[in-house]
């Protein structure tokens, strides 16, 4: 399981990556994964071609920490950043500031959700042309190559009103007894909003501008945080937790379990970021690549 935020301006919005659209009008495939794992072989939808998969055996990107609690911080890692996302994207921030309890706190309310039944959870069910709600895998919008995963999308919107978003979304969806949820998602959302403050301003050191460059655009910013949940599978060498994509948003900010997955495509082969539970994995989306060649120019 994974829990990750992106982080947009207000002008932004989240798209999905396209695959091809369902052309029939039969009923969609469920996806319930504790009555897909008592069959023998899974649904057709779900196998994915062998071309398309990244490979197990391959190796590990040298991804940089950037110590946030570090006097030198401001100094050095620009310069560590700047090379990063030249060769990748992508780099760890340790020493964040978000407390190892929330953290803890937001995995276990994952796990928590997952496991329940899927009518439960169906009642956050994510509706058509929407990017928040739950969805299990992408069954309804895609006829083939559909990910072997559940995730639950919720929005954080820091424009300094005050108001609590998060919270009042799980008390409004799911009921009273989704309280402690709200408040404990509210709270991670707020922590990240700031991380990615901190890491904006270090983003603009690294193109050379002032660190508070960025500030005033992404401050009150709109992000998308989502649960993302890959069950066990009887097969799994013939289906994608993910399928292969890009981050249209401007910075995304993942916290990994403990179970290695993330792979990143460098230099012509894919390669994978190991889990650090005390890091989150930084990577910087589309829209913020836009923005660093126009600043580069």
């Amino acid at each position: 399981m994974a829990i990750l935020c992106t982080t947009t301006s207000p002008a932004e919005k989240e798209h999905e990556p396209k695959q091809d659209l369902e052309k029939d009008q039969t009923s969609p495939l469920i996806f319930n994964p504790s009555l897909l794992n008592l069959q023998s072989q899974i649904p057709n939808q779900f196998i994915w071609p062998d071309e398309e998969k990244p490979s197990i055996d391959i190796p590990e990107l040298n991804v940089p920490f950037i110590d946030l609690s570090s006097q030198d911080s401001t100094l050095e890692a620009p310069r560590v950043i700047a090379e990063a996302c030249t060769k990748h994207g992508f780099f760890l921030v340790v020493n964040h500031g978000v407390s190892e309890s929330l953290i803890a706190d937001a995995h276990r309310l994952m796990e928590s959700f997952f496991d329940m039944p899927l009518a439960g959870k169906q009642k956050a069910q994510r509706k058509p042309g929407e990017s928040c709600g739950y969805a299990s895998s992408f069954t309804g919008r895609f006829s083939t190559k559909l990910p072997w995963k559940e995730t639950l999308s919720f929005q954080f919107s820091n424009d300094n009103s005050g108001s609590r978003t998060v919270q009042d979304y799980f008390s409004d969806t799911l009921g009273q007894e989704f309280e402690q949820f709200g408040k404990v998602y509210q709270d991670y959302c707020e922590a990240m909003s700031s991380l990615s403050l901190k890491i904006m301003e270090l983003l603009g050191l690294s193109l050379g501008v002032n660190r508070d460059y960025f500030r005033g655009f992404f401050e009150e910013n709109d992000s998308i945080m989502r649960l993302n949940h890959y069950p066990p599978c009887q097969t799994p060498d013939l289906t994608l937790g993910t399928g292969p994509h890009c981050d249209p948003s401007s910075l995304t900010i993942l916290h990994q379990d403990h179970v290695n997955g993330l792979q990143v495509f460098v230099d012509n082969q894919w390669q994978s970021i190991r889990p650090n539970p005390k890091a989150f994995v930084v990577n910087i989306g589309d829209t913020f690549m836009v923005i660093e060649n126009i600043l580069r120019k």
